[in-house]
């Protein structure tokens, strides 16, 4: 998760919030939502790089679904190539040495953060 600002066209990361077999953890979704106060929120679509849906559209269709249970409205985003260019951009500043190790956890939230800058960048 990630939490953008559209005055300055910038995103900050939030973290993971769990999504297991038994479904999302709204009760952390919830807790940021209430910090934060989004006047809307975004999702990120996933396809294969020709643009062509992805197998993953049916499930992040439910997890919209899902979502609008907020009360909020839902925007969807092309999040071709962002945990590529996360974990490109995490691994740069492990060379650099301001990073430790990488987990999935990591490249995700930073992925969230391109998906919401470049969900700004549209609007």
């Amino acid at each position: 998760m990630a939490v953008g600002q559209d005055v300055t066209g910038s995103a900050s990361p939030l973290g993971v919030v769990a999504n297991r077999d038994t479904g999302v953890d709204h009760g952390h979704l919830g807790a940021l939502i209430k910090e934060w106060r989004p006047t809307q929120l975004v999702v990120g679509m996933p396809a294969y790089a020709d643009g062509s849906p992805s197998d993953m559209q049916k499930p992040v269709a439910a997890f919209i679904e899902d979502l609008r249970r907020y009360d909020l409205p839902i925007e969807t985003v092309d999040e071709r190539y962002t945990s590529v260019e996360a974990e490109r951009v995490l691994k740069e500043a492990r060379k650099a040495g301001s990073r430790g190790r990488i987990s999935k956890e990591m490249i995700d939230s930073a992925a969230a953060v391109f998906i919401a800058e470049r969900y700004l960048a549209g609007s």
